[in-house]
C-alpha cells in the first residue's frame, strides 16, 4: 500500500493557483491543470480516479469509476487502481487494511461527515473494520473553521459526543474541529487505529484553502495498493 498528498507546491499554474492546482472546476488554465496532473502522474501506477466531488456520502471503486463520477468516496482492492480526492479545507480521510488488501479514501467535509461518508467507504472496502487503519490528512483546523449552530445541530442530533467538538464564540458561532468529528465518524464506524489530523489548510500557506482564498486551487490525497 502506498499513500501521497499534495501541496500547492510543484506545479506550473500561477496566481491564486500557484502552483500544483489539481482541480479542473475553480478557473485555472486547463492547460496548466493538464500539466500539473502529468507531474503527478510521473509518480503514481496509473491514473488516479478522479471524481466530481458533491459533499455526499457516494462511494465508488476505482477499478470501475468512470470519468468524472459524481461520488465523495472511492476503494479499491485491485493493484495499480489510485483511489485519490481533492481538497481545499475539507478532511482527505485514507484507510487501509492491516493485510493491504483493501484501502479506500473519503472527502470528508462537514456535510459528508454528517452524511455518512466515512462510514460509507469502511462498509465498502469488504474488510472488517477492525482490521482498518485511518489518516487523517491536512485539513482546517479547530481555531479557524467557523459554523453556525446548523452546522451544530446537525452533528449533535446524531451524536451528543459531537457538542464536545464545537468551542463558541461570543457572535453565536462556533469553532469546529473537523478532526475531532472524523474520529468521532471513525469510531462509531468501528475503525480504532487512527493517526494524522496535525495541520491546518487555511493557518499554513503550503496548502489551498478555500476559507482562507476564496478562489484557489486544489490538492490531492492518493493511496493505492501495490502487485504483489
Amino acid at each position: 500500500m502506498r499513500t501521497l498528498i499534495t501541496t500547492r507546491d510543484g506545479g506550473v499554474s500561477s496566481g491564486r493557483f500557484a502552483s500544483l492546482n489539481l482541480s479542473m472546476r475553480v478557473g485555472d488554465d486547463p492547460r496548466c491543470v493538464a500539466r500539473n496532473r502529468a507531474i503527478l502522474r510521473a509518480c503514481l501506477p496509473a491514473e488516479p480516479a478522479w471524481l466530481t466531488q458533491v459533499h455526499g456520502t457516494a462511494v465508488v471503486d476505482a477499478a470501475r469509476a468512470t470519468p468524472g463520477a459524481e461520488a465523495d468516496g472511492v476503494v479499491t482492492q485491485s493493484p495499480g487502481e489510485v483511489c485519490a480526492v481533492m481538497t481545499a479545507d475539507c478532511l482527505p480521510v485514507l484507510l487501509s487494511d492491516r493485510a493491504g488488501g483493501s484501502v479506500g479514501i473519503a472527502h470528508a467535509g462537514w456535510r459528508g461527515l454528517a452524511g455518512g461518508i466515512v462510514e460509507n467507504v469502511v462498509r465498502a472496502m469488504g474488510v472488517p473494520s477492525r482490521d482498518i487503519i485511518a489518516y487523517i490528512g491536512p485539513g482546517i483546523g479547530a481555531h479557524r473553521y467557523e459554523v453556525g449552530e446548523d452546522v451544530r445541530k446537525t452533528f449533535v442530533g446524531r451524536d451528543a459526543a459531537a457538542a464536545n467538538s464545537f468551542a463558541p464564540r461570543p457572535n453565536g458561532t462556533y469553532f469546529a474541529d473537523l478532526y475531532d468529528l472524523a474520529r468521532l465518524r471513525l469510531a462509531a464506524a468501528g475503525v480504532a487505529e487512527v493517526y494524522g489530523g496535525e495541520f491546518c489548510t487555511a493557518s499554513e500557506g503550503r496548502f489551498f484553502s478555500f476559507r482562507r482564498d476564496r478562489t484557489t486551487g486544489r490538492m490531492a490525497s492518493l493511496i493505492w495498493l501495490e502487485d504483489s
